[in-house]
């Protein structure tokens, strides 16, 4: 039986790069989405629809592991409360959906410098997302903390983070020892490092940075 994966955030930056190379390896994957990600591999289904009736699409995929590429920043999302609403409401949301329709591994994107005390919100929420997954009670978790994702064809023009993005070389050979978890973090080898993981089945809760990402990456 062909394993299926259910994607949020299938769209995006990694997402369509995981989706393809998922799709490509033979595996079913299913993209539940509010917008179209114009994707035309075979064995890739995609389910457009709003946030709302998602619990029940992945219900009827009844998926074996759901990945969470769900993403924005505040300046995107417009408020705090809007961007808590998609990197923290809906991945839990998707994640619960996906934990009752079957799914036992979730895997997550999440970011380099998670503090649930942090001073910094987007961090902070990253935390509070974090850990609302490892209540939910997956046999297997593992989230990705990457640090900035360059590479990749972005929807979005953001000036920040090209700027982070054009700088990255000559700030990475900085990033020496324990500071190598904050060097930037190609796109590719992060979608290549959570199609890795997708064929892990040994139970936990299992963090990756930079290191454990590129390792995986291959």
């Amino acid at each position: 039986m062909t394993r299926k994966i259910v994607i949020a955030g299938g769209s995006g930056l990694v997402g369509k790069q995981l989706a393809d190379l998922l799709a490509r390896k033979g595996v079913e994957v299913h993209l539940v989405s509010r917008r179209p990600s114009a994707a035309a591999t075979p064995n890739l289904h995609e389910h457009v629809a709003p946030s709302d009736d998602w619990s029940a699409i992945v219900a009827r995929i009844n998926p074996a592991i759901a990945i969470s590429c769900l993403g924005t920043t505040i300046r995107t999302a417009g408020s705090r409360e809007a961007f808590k609403a998609v990197d923290h409401d809906l991945v839990l949301a998707f994640a619960a959906a996906s934990h009752t329709a079957g799914a036992q591994h979730f895997i997550t994107i999440s970011s380099v410098g998670v503090m649930p005390a942090s001073s910094n919100f987007y961090l902070r929420n990253k935390a509070e997302m974090e850990q609302g997954l490892r209540n939910i009670g997956f046999q297997r978790l593992d989230i990705m903390r990457p640090s900035l994702l360059t590479g990749g064809k972005r929807d979005a023009h953001r000036p920040g983070e090209a700027l982070g993005i054009l700088l990255s070389p000559l700030a990475d050979r900085l990033m020496m020892g324990p500071m190598r978890r904050f060097a930037s973090t190609p796109s590719h080898a992060l979608a290549q490092a959570i199609a890795a993981l997708a064929d892990r089945s040994d139970d936990g809760a299992f963090i990756h940075e930079n290191d454990s990402i590129r390792a995986l990456a291959g």
